[in-house]
């Protein structure tokens, strides 16, 4: 496993608390406000806020928990909350939660007078490897996943892996989804490292996260407006959102990171036959994320999931392009496919049939 660089504007643990502090008291911000949904206000500011003497003078701005959120509804209103706060553009905003707030609060951040300072807390093992970092954010328009969105880099990442442990399994579940797709993306050997980690105790070694980070971190520097290659982090979230948005109108909704997880199977199956991916390397991968990620009892008609499919934004006209391996580890982005290939693929992993 190769080692992680230094980070770049990302503190772990204790270091996150005395950045912040040292930043602040470095800096003249007219206001403060902190952005959380109902459950990490409760869970995780309240109990953070004591450990940096800055967070004192905070103002909390709350939002509903849940994707609903990641609205233009909810953009407005938390511009209104700003405007009638007499936010300027010395006021600092931080984003305390999950990859729905750190999306919301980014995009609040990056519009509000064009643009504001803003610093990302993730709180779920989701916004911490994925979410929070990479400088994206959005809302959904309509069933479409991050429709609506800017490229905007926060002055920081702060990950407080105490937070972690606030978290219900299918949270740490959904979480994983992520790290395992950077692993399938770029460094087999952190697919395998991760997949064996024992989610059952709540507990994510800090050294993976650390190298889940270095390993996005790497895409985005070469590419941090999504030209090239860090197209190759959409690995598996192609057909992923189609099956969040389609599943999100049922009474089985899934977690993000699952519908990705189910994502990269097909994108598995895919890469067995329109790129050479080695069988025996796709099903052992395949194998264990079958393990952790079932396919819902509810099948996603293929009528309801092609129109979701065809609106990815990742497309090109008529074109569904995805990501694939031509080897564990190694991705291409922008391949082409039929939408036969893509629905062939779905029911022969949906089936439980080997590749």
């Amino acid at each position: 496993m190769i080692q992680p660089p230094e980070f770049k504007n990302i503190y772990f643990a204790q270091a996150a608390d005395v950045w912040l502090q040292e930043w602040a008291d470095s800096q003249s911000f007219s206001q403060v406000f902190v952005l959380c949904d109902q459950h990490t206000y409760r869970h995780c500011f309240q109990a953070w806020r004591p450990n940096v003497p800055f967070l004192a003078r905070a103002q909390v701005l709350l939002i509903p928990p849940g994707e609903a959120s990641k609205s233009s509804h909810q953009l407005r209103l938390l511009w209104s909350a700003l405007s009638q706060a007499g936010a300027d553009r010395h006021s600092l905003l931080i984003n305390v939660g999950g990859g729905v707030t750190t999306d919301l609060g980014g995009l609040v951040a990056a519009t509000y007078m064009r643009g504001i300072p803003f610093v990302q807390v993730p709180t779920s093992l989701l916004a911490m490897a994925d979410a929070a970092v990479g400088g994206k954010t959005g809302i959904n328009h309509g069933e479409a996943k991050n429709r609506v969105g800017a490229f905007a880099t926060p002055a920081a990442v702060l990950i407080r892996p105490s937070f972690l442990e606030t978290l219900p399994p299918a949270e740490w579940y959904s979480g994983r989804a992520e790290m395992l797709k950077h692993g399938l993306m770029a460094d087999a050997a952190h697919f395998h490292a991760v997949a064996a980690v024992d989610f059952e105790q709540r507990r994510m070694p800090l050294e993976l996260l650390r190298h889940t980070l270095a390993l996005k971190q790497a895409v985005v520097a070469q590419d941090p407006r999504e030209q090239g290659p860090r197209k190759k982090l959409n690995l598996g979230h192609t057909l992923g959102h189609a099956l969040e948005s389609f599943y999100a109108r049922t009474e089985q909704p899934l977690r993000h990171g699952h519908a990705v997880a189910l994502g990269l199977q097909v994108a598995l199956a895919l890469s067995v036959t329109h790129l050479g991916l080695p069988p025996e390397e796709a099903q052992e991968a395949l194998q264990r994320l079958r393990a952790d990620y079932p396919w819902p009892a509810l099948p996603a008609p293929w009528a309801a999931l092609e129109p979701l499919l065809r609106g990815d934004k990742k497309n090109k006209g008529t074109e569904i392009r995805m990501v694939l391996l031509p080897h564990l580890g190694e991705a291409q982005p922008d391949i082409s496919l039929p939408a036969s290939a893509l629905q062939t693929a779905l029911e022969q992993v949906r089936a439980g049939h080997a590749l």
